[in-house]
């Protein structure tokens, strides 16, 4: 009956900040059929998924910090190259909580983007 995930949404404060973490940083490409709702916000592409960031101060959905802890709310992307990975987010100094030897069969790293949504990359 279900066929996978269509889209994760999260809130976002900042659009511009958040462009230059998801884009200039991690390097998601931008889904250009966004209709123009009366709010600002981007869809990315990441496979089969969307991820959809929506500009919305008022929203209540937010952790109200940027401490990374792996067993908070979050969402995973699955990558191809790991160790590519945490060169870019050490480049950037972006601070995340590597979990290579864990529970999974999957190396983990969590990383919080401005906002505090909570991003799980696994290999």
């Amino acid at each position: 009956m279900y066929e996978g995930i269509h889209h994760v949404s999260v809130l976002v404060t900042n659009l511009k900040e958040s462009l230059y973490f998801y884009e200039g940083i991690l390097g998601f490409k931008q889904n250009k059929k966004r209709p123009q709702f009366d709010f600002p916000g981007v869809w990315y592409d990441i496979g089969n998924t969307q991820l959809h960031l929506i500009q919305y101060p008022e929203g209540k959905a937010r952790r109200n910090t940027t401490q990374i802890d792996s067993r908070d709310g979050h969402f995973a992307v699955r990558v191809k190259d790991m160790g590519k990975l945490l060169q870019i987010l050490d480049h950037h100094k972006i601070p995340y909580l590597n979990k290579e030897i864990n529970k999974t069969e999957w190396h983990q790293v969590y990383v919080s983007d401005p906002d505090g949504n909570l991003i799980e990359f696994n290999a």
